[in-house]
């Protein structure tokens, strides 16, 4: 595939808008990450606990309101919404890097911000996975979500290497505020965008019962509760990684901010290229699924005993390859195979699961790194995805003949065959929308 395929996504105007903005806007998100772990650390005095609480303030409002979100964003105007949540988080962003600057912040201010951080999240991320498919449509939309990781691991690499050289120089208030004006982008490219040509989804019409309607949805639709399993079992420490690094560098390393900065980085690095090994498939597969997820839970084991902090940033690496093979074809999957209109309820199920078990997962990290040390936390993070996998792994084998890629969409195109549990042949067909498909049609008889 050439070089010219990996991008095609981007020879869509709307979208072209859209990724210039959050390629600006990134490196700001990811200097903020790395300001709030720094703050809280040393606001704290190295404490385990309370980086964990902060992460699970930050994630527990989509565990508490991730479905209401996502029947909410199935009703609204999908651009519009997203404009207004950009605007929030930046001034958020603002207030806290104020109150850092002034020197008057404290444990609880960032806790605050945190959740309302948090709360903004519940509508905004589903908006953004739902609005994708507006802009590019269905046959550039797995390549779309690949640039979009690209994007995000960007800034990435760029953000924690710039945000611990700011922290250093100037102190973590600063940082924050570069994020909150870093927004800015994407709000331009939100305006920007040609709403006439968007392909959007008849809104949902409001009611009881919306969310009941998504739930039962998605638990006739084996496929997507299997992989939603999965998802929990290694978000559960996965989702938790930032915190890892940051517990490694500051309390095993005894390093500064600086360093900090540059692990995270090298974690980026290998995403970037996972994510960009992703832009390049056609379609997305279910083994790339397993076997990311597995890598991602070697590389961790494997980080736990490096024994300096040389090697500890060179195992990152592989580990950001095998974590965004793992993201990116698990989002791809879920993208690729829902009704439209169910689409935002669908991914804020997807979002609930893989980013709202952080809140459960945060403190229990944060109890194993000060009661056993940050390596055994890496370890038993470890540990558990290489068991879940395995244990996933054997069952679908051991399925009725199912294989891996029977649990997909048929071949490309809006038309093909699929195998069913039986090995029987299932076409796939267009509904009204151009994009409905069967449980049958993506394996929902495993």
């Amino acid at each position: 595939m050439s070089r010219l395929t990996m991008f095609r996504s981007l020879a869509v105007r709307n979208y072209r808008l859209y990724a210039f903005g959050q390629l600006m806007s990134n490196p700001g998100t990811w200097m903020q990450r790395i300001a709030q772990d720094w703050l809280v650390l040393q606001l704290s005095g190295g404490s385990g606990i309370a980086l964990g609480m902060t992460t699970a303030l930050q994630f527990l409002p989509m565990l508490l309101f991730g479905l209401w979100g996502g029947a909410l964003v199935d009703r609204l105007d999908k651009r519009r919404m997203l404009v207004l949540t950009q605007g929030s988080m930046g001034v958020l962003a603002l207030a806290l890097g104020v109150l850092a600057t002034a020197e008057v912040a404290q444990v609880w201010h960032v806790y605050l911000f945190a959740f309302g951080l948090g709360l903004i999240t519940v509508l905004d991320n589903p908006g953004r996975q739902a609005f994708v498919p507006e802009m590019v449509g269905r046959d550039h939309l797995s390549n779309a979500i690949a640039l979009n990781s690209a994007s995000f691991q960007l800034g990435r690499v760029t953000g924690p290497a710039i945000a611990g050289l700011l922290i250093a120089l100037i102190g973590s208030g600063p940082v924050f505020m570069i994020n909150g004006v870093s927004f800015g982008f994407t709000i331009v490219a939100l305006l920007m965008i040609r709403t006439g040509e968007l392909q959007k989804t008849d809104p949902v019409a409001g009611g009881k019962g919306r969310i009941r309607e998504g739930l039962r949805y998605v638990s006739g639709r084996r496929d997507l509760v299997l992989l939603l399993v999965l998802a929990a079992c290694v978000q559960f420490f996965g989702a938790n990684g930032q915190n890892q690094i940051a517990l490694m560098v500051n309390n095993v390393f005894e390093t500064g901010a600086a360093a900090f900065g540059v692990a995270a980085a090298a974690l980026a690095v290998g995403a970037l290229i996972g994510a960009l090994l992703a832009a390049r498939r056609e379609r997305p597969r279910l083994s790339l699924v397993l076997l990311g997820s597995l890598g991602f839970g070697v590389s961790q084991v494997v980080a736990a005993v490096m024994p300096g902090y040389v090697s500890f940033v060179v195992v990152l690496v592989p580990m950001g390859i095998a974590f965004m093979t793992y993201v990116t074809t698990l989002n791809a999957t879920f993208q690729l195979s829902v009704d439209p209109q169910m689409r935002g309820r669908v991914m804020s199920m997807f979002m609930l699961v893989f980013m709202g078990v952080a809140p459960l997962g945060a403190p229990v990290v944060g109890l194993i790194a000060d009661g056993f040390g940050p390596r055994a936390s890496l370890t038993v993070g470890g540990v558990v995805t290489i068991a879940v996998v395995t244990v996933l792994g054997a069952l679908l084998a051991r399925t009725r003949g199912v294989r891996p890629r029977d649990l997909l969409p048929g071949p490309r195109g809006r038309r093909g065959t699929s195998r069913s549990a039986g090995g029987e042949p299932a076409e796939t067909r267009d509904g009204d929308d151009g994009d409905r498909r069967s449980s049958e049609e993506t394996g929902a008889q495993v």
